[in-house]
């Protein structure tokens, strides 16, 4: 691999004269900065990786002004994945073992997970797709674990709940990630059925051959000319995207808010502070007994 290729980028493209339109996007600072918030057996670092990639590839086929969370919840090995990108190309992940394969907070070994499929980690579970926008309604959308890998169970969520044929394919490893993804519009540009259904398989085709290297190596114009030389490609501008956590003091006041007071105020006499982590980057939050009466109004109140 080399630096002089552009990486934390985000490309749309389409290919001219038909309705298939797709994306591509590769990281790689952007990508070792979510790594660097977490302590993870080396074997699951690809697993958040694609999941990182997935969301970035969303975020700019959702239109949407926001956050775009991209969760799955289990009772497996790794009961929690979360990965979060925004409008503006900021993107943050978590991953969290099972608490009972750590003691004493040490890293579990790479052996204990069985990382050949998203269901085999995570084990019963659910994975969930949430709109989270600046202005309006917050949209969930709740995606079947169908398929052994994220982007399968993703492209089977967008045929099924946007009647979309769909594929994404998702690549990581401990320094670099990314993906492409295919989708097949509604009829504009060609209306005979087995035409479109030619020029989607055939693009699925060339798209399936893509490999790790080649997308970590290369630009993404020339991904995309090895791919699909005999279409034509129309290039949009790219998107930056960087690691920035959305944490910040008056989020963790909003916290202190939902616990409500008499809970805030218990956990005050027990501990003389509320201390609140962010799991995403590490950053401290502490409130004192001032603070919290502040946060309720109540800045004469006497702790009981």
């Amino acid at each position: 691999m080399t630096d002089t290729i552009p990486h934390d980028q985000t490309h749309r493209f389409t290919f001219n004269n038909t309705d298939i339109r797709g994306q591509i996007v590769t990281l790689s600072q952007s990508y070792r900065d979510v790594l660097l918030q977490q302590t993870l057996p080396s074997v699951l670092l690809p697993i958040l990786g694609e999941f990182i990639s997935a969301v970035a590839l969303l975020s700019e086929t959702l239109k949407f002004d926001g956050t775009l969370t991209l969760q799955v919840r289990g009772d497996g090995n790794v009961p929690l994945i979360m990965a979060e990108a925004t409008n503006t190309g900021h993107i943050r992940g978590i991953l969290r073992t099972n608490q009972a394969l750590s003691p004493n907070n040490t890293v579990p070994s790479n052996d204990v997970f069985d990382t050949s499929s998203l269901r085999s980690l995570v084990g019963s579970g659910v994975l969930t797709l949430t709109v989270d926008p600046t202005n309006g309604q917050r949209y969930q959308g709740i995606v079947p674990l169908e398929g052994d890998h994220l982007g399968d169970c993703l492209a089977h969520y967008f045929e099924q709940s946007e009647q979309l044929p769909t594929r994404i394919w998702l690549f990581a490893n401990d320094t670099h990630c990314g993906g492409l993804m295919l989708q097949s519009l509604p009829a504009q540009q060609i209306k005979d059925l087995d035409e479109r259904e030619q020029l989607w398989s055939t693009s699925a085709q060339l798209a399936g051959t893509l490999n790790q290297e080649e997308l970590f190596s290369l630009s993404h114009e020339q991904v995309l000319y090895r791919l699909f030389n005999e279409f034509e490609c129309h290039f949009f501008p790219a998107r930056d995207i960087t690691f920035k956590c959305s944490c910040s003091r008056q989020r963790s006041e909003n916290a202190i808010v939902s616990l409500g007071r008499e809970e805030a105020f218990q956990v005050l006499n027990t501990q003389q502070k509320i201390s609140i982590d962010c799991q995403f980057c590490g950053k401290h939050y502490a409130f004192k007994k001032a603070d919290i009466q502040t946060i309720f109004g109540d800045s004469d109140a006497a702790l009981h």
